[in-house]
């Protein structure tokens, strides 16, 4: 109240937006199973998925074929999106990321349909998750991978530093 307010002149002055901005959804195409529940769960249906099934060779012999979706198209509507976040938090794969860019705009509603090349534009725009608190503990997946890889470390030294044959 005591201060002058000030006017940002926008398209000369760019907005200082909060690192975590929602702005676009980013799309990590590699993360991507087709699993669907984004599509499923998003309230406004505006996202677009097709993909079909591909049969991969046995990797050893006399094993079977396995089959895996393959994504064909990823296209998000943004003319309906909400902007919830629903799609991006119910995606178990980590291939929804929120971009703080917000500079969109098209003149036409039909070019906000984006397609998966448009989305993984957007990807490098994605800001770098926050540090983990120092204090918190570590996740239970971690500690288990760690002991593992200490566990493996340990006996192939025990394996190096035995007596090897011919030697007594």
């Amino acid at each position: 109240m005591t201060r002058r307010a000030v006017t940002q002149q926008y398209p000369d002055t760019q907005p200082e937006l909060p690192p975590r901005t929602r702005g676009v959804i980013g799309l990590l195409e590699e993360n991507c199973t087709v699993c669907m529940l984004c599509a499923r769960e998003c309230p406004d249906w505006c996202i677009y998925i097709d993909s079909h099934k591909e049969t991969i060779p046995a990797a050893t012999p006399g094993g079977r074929e396995r089959s895996r979706n393959v994504l064909d198209r990823f296209a998000i509507d943004f003319s309906l999106c909400m902007y919830c976040g629903i799609c991006v938090e119910v995606c178990p794969f980590d291939a929804l990321f929120w971009s703080p860019e917000f500079e969109y705009a098209e003149t036409d509603i039909r070019d906000l349909t984006h397609e998966r090349d448009r989305l993984r534009e957007w990807m490098w725009t994605v800001p770098a998750p926050p540090a983990l608190d120092p204090g918190a503990e570590e996740p239970k997946e971690v500690a288990a991978a760690r002991k593992t890889a200490e566990k493996l470390a340990a006996r192939r030294q025990a394996e190096q530093a035995g007596p090897r044959e011919g030697e007594a």
